[in-house]
């Protein structure tokens, strides 16, 4: 089973790293970012639907999957969401697409978010799949948060124990995420889980993901306070979906729920929590194309 095999593979310069990418399509240009424990591999499903309608760009975020893994700094810089912005920024203008949509998964929505804080201008729409804000989750994290979203903490620590752990079982790392609430494990096939895998399997990878992390709970907390200090929102429409029954859709129920927490980041925010577990993208792909289609043709008949 070959993946994206009609997107075109190259290898494009970001902001100091080269960048891996796979690209297809004609129409207006949307950039697809992944999450953990993923590659650009994750949209098999979507991209290709997407492409019919748009110019279509698979990234693999820098220390993921093909792209650099530049050697990181004690402050964790060359990870930090702002960081791998720039990159992808860097990426769509090599392209020739200085103002583009972008949607974002998992630790993907995360650069996505801080794309559109970061480069207001070149970010047309934003959609954030199965997220909220980086602070807004340590700030309202609790032992449900530590338990089910154990790579925030673990993944966190410092160097070597979390690369050490990973570097011993890859695999583990990938079945307990396939494991999770509503997943269907057949909506991930064997090439799938074997391209994962052996992504885990490259010790430039597994510090790069780590380095991810604790830039997430140092770094990129303060460029979110920063923000919210100086009152700073997001620009333009955003979507946000999250996992039906997951814990998006059950912990912040008290506050409004996704919404009403995006809502105070951006000021314009639709959305709704769908079917498939936390990778909904691979395991409910056709209404993930549906909503997003839906929201980013908005664009073009508004």
């Amino acid at each position: 089973m070959r993946l994206l095999e009609n997107f075109d593979a190259q290898s494009v310069a970001g902001d100091g790293t080269p960048i891996f990418v796979r690209r297809d399509g004609t129409g207006a240009p949307l950039l697809l970012l992944h999450g953990f424990p993923q590659t650009h591999l994750m949209w098999h499903r979507v991209a290709p639907q997407l492409a019919s309608r748009f110019h279509v760009v698979c990234a693999d975020l820098r220390g993921y999957g093909s792209s650099g893994k530049p050697v990181s700094t004690a402050d964790h810089a060359p990870y930090s969401k702002r960081a791998m912005a720039r990159d992808l920024v860097r990426v769509m203008s090599t392209f020739g697409f200085e103002r583009f949509c972008v949607a974002g998964h998992d630790r993907g929505a995360r650069v996505a978010y801080r794309m559109a804080l970061d480069f207001p201008a070149q970010v047309e729409r934003l959609a954030v799949f199965d997220i909220i804000p980086t602070s807004e989750a340590f700030a309202r994290a609790d032992a449900r948060f530590v338990q089910d979203f154990w790579p925030w903490s673990l993944l966190a620590q410092s160097a070597p124990l979390p690369e050490r752990l990973i570097a011993a079982d890859p695999g583990a790392i990938i079945d307990n995420a396939f494991a999770d609430w509503g997943s269907d494990p057949g909506s991930f096939p064997a090439a799938l889980r074997t391209a994962y895998t052996d992504a885990l399997r490259n010790p430039e990878t597994i510090h790069s993901i780590c380095e991810e992390y604790r830039a997430a709970a140092t770094l990129d907390v303060s460029h979110d306070s920063a923000d919210r200090a100086a009152g700073k929102l997001i620009e333009c429409p955003v979507l946000v979906l999250w996992s039906k029954g997951g814990p998006l859709d059950t912990w912040y129920r008290d506050t409004g729920g996704p919404l009403a927490i995006w809502g105070d980041w951006a000021a314009q925010v639709t959305g709704r929590a769908i079917g498939g577990g936390h990778f909904f993208p691979e395991q409910n792909p056709d209404e993930t194309v549906s909503e997003l289609a839906a929201f980013l043709q908005a664009s073009h008949t508004a």
